[in-house]
């Protein structure tokens, strides 16, 4: 459980875990010196945090509970078991996609 205003990662840090959300709300915040934009909200039923374990690369955003969030966190390797018990293809499009969102992310 996480208490409303509660940061649950921070952006930078390396990502073990991915969050689906079964009761509450999260802001995704991206931070770029003393500006704090946020790029958007998962709400119940909802992943966040995956990037990080599909691309190795560092938290791009932080990730902090609007309200008391209840989640199911999804350690690196489960989450690596069903990746690769995917289509080879799927995989692919997958890292393609974290790639561009980071991208697009970091031009923003």
């Amino acid at each position: 459980m996480f208490h409303a205003g509660k940061t649950i990662f921070r952006q930078g840090e390396e990502g073990d875990n991915a969050f689906v959300i079964e009761h509450g709300k999260v802001e995704i915040v991206r931070i770029a010196g003393d500006k704090r934009q946020v790029l958007g909200y998962v709400a119940e039923g909802g992943i966040f945090g995956e990037m990080a374990l599909v691309d190795d690369q560092p938290r791009m955003a932080e990730a902090v509970a609007v309200e008391d969030t209840t989640c199911l966190v999804i350690g690196r390797d489960r989450f690596r078991e069903k990746i690769v018990r995917t289509d080879p293809f799927i995989q692919g499009l997958l890292r393609i996609f974290v790639r561009n969102i980071r991208s697009l992310t970091e031009r923003a």
